[in-house]
């Protein structure tokens, strides 16, 4: 009996385990970030990076501002881009463990850990880098100091939620829901409405206003473009209806990114709205968190009825769900069997990515088409350039940002390059090049077709050359060592740039539409 109590003290508490579990994980995704090239939005956000600014077009500038510090110190590699995102999830999911541990106990706290480390949503979230992982955590950290706020009134904790408010408007402008969200719950919540007749609650969102001011300045002096382009997303000026597609498409995205026994679960802790609504003090945060998560589901159902939807924006709203799906389920059969899915399904994936162990075809492959070997076609690039004129210096083109993102990381030397955007959507590319600084100069483009030189590109230079072809390989090697061809890509030696690449509208009436000029004071010049 000494001996086994002696075992029994030395086994590790669900608390220790659940931050062993968060660390050895954050350590394994280190290792593996290096392994794939980037994605076409994660060369974008670099980028980003190499244009300081307030502020963007598409985003807030954090993503950016992250990538440019950790590139900065560890160089511009495929682990140090990845690095924040790695990061980010790693805090967002301490805020949860202290947050569950106060709240529900050590046990709900391992729970929480294991199933917001199994779901593919959130590891895909934390091996790839993009907005969402920064506002993730700031929301987390946000619900955790304002649930501490509303519990104890104490000023401090109102600070850091207005704090991470701000931070989580720096790195997404969804953020913005944070704050009606809990202001509901206070106006509802019978123990904790009189924290709002207070003036700490109000000065911590003015801290948080404060520091969005970045972004402010930055959209004071571009005519509000950002939040124009995030208008648009979401529909108001489009003249769509109820389109039923779309919201199949919505539910079927996050069965898919939380896997199906998740989303079943996700499901009943959204209907399962009366405990909440009744309970009583001591199940408060319950309440709490419900409100600062499901809206947010129910928010992007009602939009997806009306325009498209992309699968990872309500994941920030999951964050408090996964603490109420384990404070509910997980002494339930059902529990067992969503954390074996989930992570068998993730692991898959991650899996599939570096390696192909089952065997699909090239258009079904998503992993191919997204992270091809990009290091190829920069080299032919390099080699097709070598015939230009030196003066005026060449420059090297795509027809939009995703392939002109990744010539910029994959060619020798990491260039700057252009994105032709007459004809596509507006995107910080408009920004940085002016139409003198690119007039009368040479190009290398990588197109997607053979016979673009025909119909398009005789607008924006005086000649155009026959393409040559270059093959995009997989980045994955098969089980007889082989890299199998995805996708043909085509290269053109173009000269005398007439002008044109800056995004121009097709109708007066587009909310896009602005009277001023991209920022010419963030434009490189001659590059």
């Amino acid at each position: 009996m000494q001996n086994g109590s002696k075992i029994l003290r030395l086994r590790p508490s669900p608390f220790t385990a659940a931050w062993s579990l968060l660390i050895g994980l954050s350590i394994a995704r280190v290792l593996y970030a290096g392994l794939l090239p980037l994605s076409a939005d994660e060369a974008y956000y670099w980028q980003w990076s190499r244009y300081p600014a307030l502020g963007y077009h598409d985003h807030p500038p954090m993503v950016a501002w992250m990538i440019w510090l950790s590139t900065t110190f560890l160089g511009p590699n495929e682990t140090a881009v990845r690095l924040p995102a790695i990061g980010a999830l790693f805090g967002t999911s301490a805020y949860l463990l202290i947050l569950t541990r106060r709240w529900y106990g050590e046990g709900v706290a391992l729970a929480t850990a294991i199933l917001t480390q199994a779901v593919l949503l959130f590891n895909v979230g934390a091996l790839i880098t993009t907005p969402d992982s920064f506002q993730a955590l700031a929301w987390a950290g946000a619900c955790y100091h304002v649930a501490r706020g509303y519990e104890g009134g104490r000023k401090r904790h109102w600070c850091l939620g207005g704090l991470w408010f701000g931070l989580g408007m720096l790195s997404k402008l969804s953020m913005a829901l944070f704050a009606p969200l809990v202001f509901l719950y206070g106006l509802t919540s019978p123990h904790h409405r009189r924290r709002l007749q207070g003036w700490r609650p109000y000065l911590g969102f003015c801290l948080g206003l404060t520091l969005m001011l970045p972004l402010v300045v930055w959209n004071l002096e571009n005519d509000w473009r950002a939040f124009r382009h995030v208008a648009h997303q979401g529909g108001l000026a489009s003249a769509n209806g109820f389109v039923p597609r779309y919201f199949g498409d919505y539910l079927l995205s996050q069965l898919s990114l939380l896997s199906p026994l998740v989303f079943i679960l996700l499901l009943g802790v959204l209907t399962h709205t009366r405990s909440f609504w009744r309970a009583g003090r001591k199940r408060w945060m319950d309440r709490y968190l419900w409100m600062t998560s499901m809206p947010v589901f129910l928010l992007f159902a009602l939009l997806s009825l009306h325009t498209r939807v992309e699968g990872n924006w309500p994941a920030f709203g999951y964050l408090g769900a996964c603490v109420l799906m384990a404070a509910r389920y997980r002494k339930r059969p059902v529990w067992r069997w969503t954390l074996l899915t989930a992570a068998a399904i993730s692991f898959l994936v991650l899996i599939q990515a570096v390696f192909p162990l089952i065997p699909l075809s090239p258009k079904a492959d998503r992993i191919a088409a997204e992270l091809s070997d990009w290091e190829t076609v920069g080299q032919a690039v390099a080699a097709l350039s070598e015939g230009l004129p030196e003066a005026p210096p060449p420059f090297v083109f795509a027809m939009n940002y995703q392939m002109a993102s990744r010539l910029a990381y994959y060619l020798p030397g990491q260039p700057l390059t252009v994105a032709i955007n007459s004809d596509k959507r507006p995107n910080t590319y408009d920004y940085w090049w002016e139409e003198d600084a690119l007039a009368g100069r040479n190009a290398i483009g990588v197109i997607g077709h053979d016979n673009f030189h025909e119909w398009r590109l005789g607008r924006f230079f005086e000649s155009v050359d026959p393409p040559v072809k270059v093959v995009l390989h997989d980045h994955r090697r098969s089980w007889d060592d082989s890299r199998r061809p995805v996708k043909t890509l085509y290269l053109y030696r173009a000269c005398g740039f007439k002008g044109g690449h800056q995004w121009a509208p097709q109708s007066d009436d587009d909310i896009r539409t602005s009277t001023s000029n991209p920022n010419p004071s963030t434009s490189p010049g001659e590059g």
